[in-house]
């Protein structure tokens, strides 16, 4: 392997971690007709980071009217994905929002809803339950269906979108983890197996994100938490099932949930439903098994106690993710600050992968000098105190 380091290729862009982001953004740039090298540390596919897992909700419910606009074109870019494959990754299912009527973040989601006129049912106290069987709302909270939203699958999408990017010309190398970037006009890459070089690079590395951009000299306010993704069993089978149209449901804030709990109907396993808390634990990505704590499980088990009485109070299956969780909870879209043909995509915050496709659009264009289609000063890295350069 010592010669072959030697060896340098040259492409135009090089990508740094395929997951949802890396992938769109390698797939913009191949369709731009630039010879794109997509990097990945681990083999593909893999579940080690934060893109794996069969489904993802997908919604223009947002507290945020960027996030909701944002979200008018991601669906017409997964629609293009569709198209372009052949293959459904989106099913229709309507996400309910509910939580404290009053609260600053309920009102929030529903004002965005309405004012940009995003299709919605309000629902009573009293007609509630009609719709939505099995499902007991707390007191004081209110509820409405964002009827757009749904599920996306995962899985197939990722698969999907690296099967387009490889289409178009563009090179996946899996099993290469980047050891070094040295900027420059040219920037050169060097992985495990061999050394590249490219005009611009992009580094979305997720949960990694620090440790690549350490070879940069910069590091970021980046925090990593574990997610227990959980699986709760339906007492009656099909209870809660995307074919009974049982939604996507979101929880804003609860009587013990700091934090939004997200449900999704079951579909996935047989008879059982994905239910989560929307934050975690600290942990070394390199090392996210051996963090146990399971402290917001009991959160959900009282939930669930008290409104899902349909399910069993006890996760059937526990599985692991990692969010990358910026201070604000909002994205990181930038160039470097000393290196503007290094382009930055991080800290997607446990809600990035129904952006992908748009993220995808916004990295390629920085990374040609575009301007970009939206206003990304939410997501520069200037409102950020503390972004430490190191030296190289």
């Amino acid at each position: 392997m010592a010669d072959n380091k030697e060896m340098k290729e040259v492409y135009d862009y090089i990508v740094v971690g395929a997951g949802v982001q890396g992938s769109f953004t390698a797939y913009q740039l191949a369709k731009k007709k630039k010879k794109t090298l997509l990097l990945e540390q681990f083999t593909v596919p893999h579940t080690r980071g934060s893109s794996h897992g069969q489904t993802r909700m997908i919604r223009k419910a947002y507290e945020q009217d960027l996030y909701t606009l944002m979200m008018d074109e991601g669906y017409e870019l997964w629609a293009t994905l569709e198209r372009e494959a052949g293959v459904t990754l989106f099913r229709r299912t309507g996400l309910l929002v509910m939580g404290p009527e009053k609260s600053q973040s309920y009102i929030g989601f529903k004002n965005s809803l309405e004012k940009n006129k995003i299709p919605m049912v309000v629902l009573t106290r009293e007609n509630f339950h009609q719709h939505i069987p099995n499902v007991v709302l707390a007191d004081g909270d209110g509820a409405f269906v964002d009827t757009t939203a749904g599920i996306l699958y995962a899985d197939r999408a990722l698969k999907v979108v690296q099967g387009q990017f490889e289409k178009l010309g563009g090179v996946l190398q899996d099993q290469e983890k980047v050891t070094d970037i040295k900027p420059g006009p040219m920037v050169t890459v060097t992985t495990s197996a061999g050394v590249y070089q490219a005009k611009g690079v992009v580094i979305t590395a997720g949960p990694w994100a620090n440790r690549v951009l350490l070879h940069t000299g910069i590091q970021l306010p980046l925090q990593v938490v574990k997610i227990n993704v959980c699986y709760w069993k339906e007492k009656i089978a099909d209870t809660y099932h995307v074919k009974k149209r049982f939604p996507c449901f979101l929880l804003s804030e609860g009587e013990e949930a700091k934090d939004h709990i997200y449900g999704l109907p079951s579909n996935e396993y047989p008879g059982l439903m994905k239910i989560c808390y929307h934050s975690g634990s600290q942990t070394d990505p390199d090392q996210r098994d051996k963090q146990t704590d399971k402290s917001e499980i009991d959160i959900l088990r009282r939930y669930i106690t008290k409104h899902l009485p349909g399910l069993i109070p006890e996760p059937a299956v526990v599985e692991s993710c990692m969010y990358t969780v910026t201070p604000d909870h909002h994205f990181v879209l930038d160039c470097h600050p000393a290196y503007d043909n290094i382009v930055i995509g991080a800290g997607f915050s446990g809600h990035g992968f129904k952006f992908g496709p748009i993220i995808g659009k916004l990295l390629c264009e920085l990374s040609l000098g575009e301007m970009p289609s939206y206003d990304l000063s939410p997501f520069r890295m200037a409102r950020f105190q503390t972004i430490i350069k190191s030296p190289l």
